[in-house]
Formats: structure tokens, C-alpha cells, sequence
């Protein structure tokens, strides 16, 4: 098994669209890519999925069982070079400081291409790179791509100070305003809404083709990843028999090893459009609505009568409903717009969210369940959303959580019936699972 892990000192550094123009250039010559995507971050891996040509997983070095890791790894590796982009920088981490995308690349003997910012520096990125390669022995620092470089006679500046170190330059990419990905909220906009999309990975692959030496690359990638026997094994237990999961631009964050565990599983999963007023399939015994951005379509998901209707239905005849985070203000009483506007939402839990006052919550959680026969023994999840709860009914409470210091949040979510949700993003079974 061979892999890289792409990572950079800080956020910002650039080392998405590196990633993407890797990933796309990979591809160009006929050489496959198993992309992915460490920690819990939703939206890039549909921009790896596009570039590679193939779909994308999440390393998440904190919530993720270090076995459940190296499986997953080796079984993607099996169709191509393992190419994973780090989140935030290499060594940041939960509040605990553990899971940081250093201790990804020690659990799956991944050596590290370091992406550097050079808009601001010159010849200190030696002192800057050689602290990283120096900071932990275990994580192997095995060569650099310097991002942002303003001209030929920057460039050179920059590879003569590397040259007294052992730390290889891979290549460099000159500032560019047409290489920036458009942001809001909870990150980048998301891939499916990106007019230009393809026309942006090719740049990006242009600009890596012209400045980096792939050949080089691969050459670090080759045989550095050790090989983990057997299956992945199994996760969080599937909601039903037959899974309806809610997929569209509202509704887009859904970690695909959690639908394909379920599929593992022996789960049947199927998939539906609130947005064009689709409704789950008939005989699904279970629906799934993940997070997304439900804040952005409000006004169209009030007005999805047929979605709403059959969505009552099948709460009406028992079936197991269950939504996180946006799926969870979703199938509540009502849900505040940024501009105020309350709009009414499916009624399934007595709740109402609101966008309007914005609040950060985020960060990684333990979760206990309180309805084993939803979910059974402990979880690992994390939460982020800038909405907040301004009103709450009667309803059980789905989950006892704490956060990654150990420090108890009270109990979370809501359940009533067969409906159940909560703001939390289930990742894995908790260590010490099977």
C-alpha cells in the first residue's frame, strides 16, 4: 500500500487546491488515486471525489478506531495511490491535543508533503519546515511544496535556503487569484454549487504540472504504507433494514463510510431529493436526513408539501426517523432564517432552531446513547453549526455527551416515538468497540 498525507503548517496555506491539482494531475497520466480526507470535514472530500475520479473517505485520526483506520486504508489503497489531505496544520489537534493529522499519518505510515505558504517569508521557510520535520521523530516529514511564490527570484531564495537542510523542494506554485476556492460559513462552498468546478481542478492541475516534479512525488508515495490484513471492521449499526437517506444540497453531509458500513452491514440504502419535493421510497423501515445547509433552503423545503406529507406518513406508520444537525432542525417545529423569517418545518420533534442570532458550537464529542435500540453503548461524533435552539417541547433526550477534555455537556438531542435527532455528527463507535 502507498499514500501520501498532504498537510501545511496552518490553515490557509493552500494545501486544497495542491491536493486537487495532485489528484487531477495523477489522473491525467493514467496513475490512480484513492483519495481522502483526515478528520471530520464534509465538503472537501466532494471536491477529492471530482478531481480523482473516485470516491473519498475520512481519516479521522480523534474519533476513528486506530483498526477501523488502517482498514479503511488498505481497502482504499487497493484501487490506487493514497493521497489524504490533512485538516488545520499538522500538529493541531482536539482540545485534548490528541488527533491531529500527524498522528493520522504515524497510524497509517504516511509520509508527510509539507505546503507552505511562502507569500510572506523567504529564506526562514528552512527554519519554518526544519522545525516541523524536527518537532515529533515519528512523523516523517518527507518533502515540500512551496505555495504563493511571488516570482522566479523568490523561488530561488527559497530553494537555497532549503538546500541547507535534508528536506527535498517538490516544486512551488506562483500566486494565483484564479486558484482560490469561494467560502462561507461552515467552509467552502460546496463542490455541487461551484459553477466552475472543472474548470477549476484543471487549472489547478495546470499549475501543479507546470511547477511540481510528480515523478518525485510518487517516488515518496511508493511502498511507505504498510499493509493492515483484514476487514474493516464493522461500525455504527444501521438505522433499518432499508435506509432512505436524504441527498442534495441541503442535505449533503453524510460521511460515506457510515452509509457504506451500513451497506456492509447488509443495509439496503436509497436516496431522495427534499429539495425537489421527492419523498422516501415506500418501504424503507428507516430515513436518514443529514446535515447541510436546510438554513440556506428554508422557504423551498416549507413548501415541499409532497416531502412533508409522506414524511408525517411514514412517521404515522413507525418508521425509524433520524436527522443530525440540519436533518435534526429540519424535523422540527420551525426554523429561523439569517433574516428573521420562520418557516415551518415537518413537525416530527417539538423544536425550533434559529440562524438568525449565530452562535458557534464546534468541536469533537463522546457520546452515551439513551436509546440503545437507536444506538447502542458509546459513540464518537462532531458537532458544528452556527444555529442555536430557542425553544424546546417535551421529548426524551437521545444522548448523555461530553467533549473531547472529558467535560460532561449535559444530555443532548431529542427523541420522540420512532423520530430521533440531534446536532450531533455520528463518526464511529467509541475505542474499545468492536
Amino acid at each position: 500500500m502507498s499514500g501520501l498525507l498532504i498537510a501545511a503548517p496552518a490553515s490557509g496555506s493552500g494545501k486544497t487546491v495542491v491536493t486537487l491539482g495532485l489528484m487531477r494531475a495523477f489522473r491525467r497520466r493514467g496513475v490512480p488515486v484513492a483519495p481522502g480526507k483526515a478528520g471530520p470535514d464534509y465538503i472537501d472530500t466532494a471536491f477529492h471525489a471530482a478531481a480523482s475520479g473516485a470516491p473519498c473517505f475520512n481519516f479521522d485520526p480523534w474519533a476513528m478506531r486506530p483498526a477501523f483506520l488502517r482498514s479503511q486504508a488498505a481497502r482504499c489503497s487497493e484501487t490506487g495511490t493514497l493521497i489524504v489531505e490533512a485538516m488545520m496544520g499538522l500538529f493541531d489537534g482536539a482540545a485534548d491535543g490528541s488527533g491531529c493529522a500527524g498522528d493520522l499519518a504515524v497510524c497509517l505510515a504516511l509520509p508527510v508533503v509539507l505546503v507552505v505558504d511562502c507569500a510572506r517569508t523567504s529564506q526562514s521557510v528552512a527554519a519554518l519546515v526544519t522545525g516541523f520535520a524536527r518537532f515529533r521523530p515519528d512523523v516523517r516529514v518527507a518533502g515540500v511544496i512551496f505555495n504563493r511564490v511571488g516570482s522566479d527570484r523568490h523561488d530561488t531564495m527559497l530553494r537555497a535556503a532549503m538546500a541547507q537542510t535534508e528536506i527535498p523542494v517538490l516544486g512551488s506554485l506562483r500566486t494565483d487569484q484564479n486558484l482560490l476556492l469561494p467560502e462561507r460559513h461552515l467552509g467552502l462552498v460546496q463542490a455541487g454549487e461551484h459553477e466552475s468546478l472543472e474548470a477549476f481542478i484543471e487549472r489547478a492541475a495546470d499549475a501543479i504540472e507546470a511547477g511540481v516534479d510528480l515523478d518525485a512525488v510518487l517516488r515518496l508515495a511508493g511502498g511507505d504504507v504498510a499493509k493492515s490484513s483484514g476487514p474493516v471492521p464493522a461500525g455504527i449499526p444501521p438505522l433499518g433494514q432499508r435506509i432512505a437517506v436524504a441527498r442534495d444540497l441541503a442535505f449533503a453531509f453524510s460521511y460515506r463510510h457510515l452509509l457504506e458500513g451500513w451497506r456492509a452491514q447488509g443495509a439496503e440504502l436509497s436516496f431522495f431529493s427534499p429539495l425537489a419535493n421527492e419523498a422516501p421510497v415506500a418501504d424503507a423501515d428507516a430515513v436518514y436526513l443529514p446535515g447541510g445547509y436546510p438554513e440556506l433552503h428554508a422557504g423551498v423545503l416549507a413548501d415541499a408539501l409532497h416531502f412533508r406529507t409522506a414524511m408525517t406518513t411514514a412517521s404515522a406508520r413507525g418508521t425509524r426517523i433520524y436527522g443530525e444537525c440540519g436533518g435534526y432542525m429540519v424535523l422540527g417545529d420551525g426554523l429561523i432564517d439569517a433574516d428573521g423569517h420562520t418557516h415551518a418545518m415537518l413537525g416530527l420533534l417539538p423544536v425550533v432552531t434559529s440562524y438568525a442570532s449565530r452562535k458557534r458550537h464546534l468541536g469533537y464529542r463522546r457520546l452515551r446513547s439513551r436509546a440503545p435500540d437507536l444506538f447502542a453503548g458509546a459513540l464518537t461524533a462532531h458537532e458544528f453549526h452556527y444555529s442555536t435552539v430557542v425553544s424546546e417541547g417535551a421529548g426524551d433526550r437521545l444522548f448523555d455527551a461530553e467533549d473531547a477534555l472529558g467535560e460532561s455537556l449535559g444530555a443532548v438531542g431529542l427523541r420522540r416515538g420512532t423520530v430521533a435527532g440531534s446536532y450531533m455528527h455520528l463518526i464511529d463507535l467509541a475505542g474499545g468497540q468492536q
